[in-house]
Parts: structure tokens; sequence; C-alpha cells
């Protein structure tokens, strides 16, 4: 797998999202890098709250509980975590949406959603 160029949604160099453990990211480096084969489009950097955890345990992604078979602890609010960028939209839609940290946030989330949506949730505009 190759990964994509490491840009960020407003055109800067990707920063990290979240270097612990559990380390976020498609490539579990900590960024939200991408390529081809992340069919889920993690290029989101969220920053969890409440409200997000439970939508989308609401929604069939239960990002809060422990799954230690897969060496993931669960997420709590104030966690950054690289999102599915359509998962993102939806809570979006949904008014829940995260904060973001843009200069985390991969120029390819911009596919799926407006870069101006993703500056109304950022916490680094």
């Amino acid at each position: 797998m190759e990964k994509d160029a490491s840009v960020n949604a407003i055109g800067g160099p990707l920063t990290a999202c979240s270097p612990r453990d559990p380390v976020t990211g498609f490539f579990r480096d900590g960024h939200c890098n991408t390529c081809a084969e992340d069919r889920g489009s993690h290029t989101v950097c969220a920053v969890m709250t409440a409200e997000f955890l439970a939508f989308s345990k609401y929604v069939g992604n239960d990002l809060s509980t422990a799954r230690p078979e897969f060496g993931f602890a669960g997420l709590a609010p104030g966690d950054a975590w690289c999102l599915c960028a359509a998962r993102f939209l939806q809570a979006h839609d949904e008014g829940c949406a995260p904060r973001v940290h843009l200069a985390a946030t991969h120029i390819r989330a911009v596919d799926i959603v407006p870069l101006d949506v993703l500056k109304t949730h950022a916490d680094d505009a």
C-alpha cells in the first residue's frame, strides 16, 4: 500500500492526530494518512466528545468500548482520532460533529466533506 502525499486539508504538511496507544490512522502511524485501499477514508482528525461517541455507537461503530483482542483500549472524550470522512459528515448533518484539527486532517477528506464544513468545526482555524 502506497500512502497518498501527507498534505492537510488546508494545503500544509499533515501533522500528527494522536500518537498515543491506541495509535490512530489507517496505517496506525498517528496521522490521518490514506491510500487507495482506505475505503473508509479515515482522514478527519476529530476530538471525541461524549455526544459524538454515543452517536457513533448508535449508528453501529462503537468507539468507546475497549476491544483488547484488537489492541484497542476504547476512546474517551478528549481523545483525538482519525474518523471516516463520511461518518464525520453524517455527524455534522445530525448536529453532533466533534471538533476537528485541520492541520491533522488529510486533504482527501475534502473529497467527501466540504472544506467549509470542516472549517465550521475546526479548533485550529
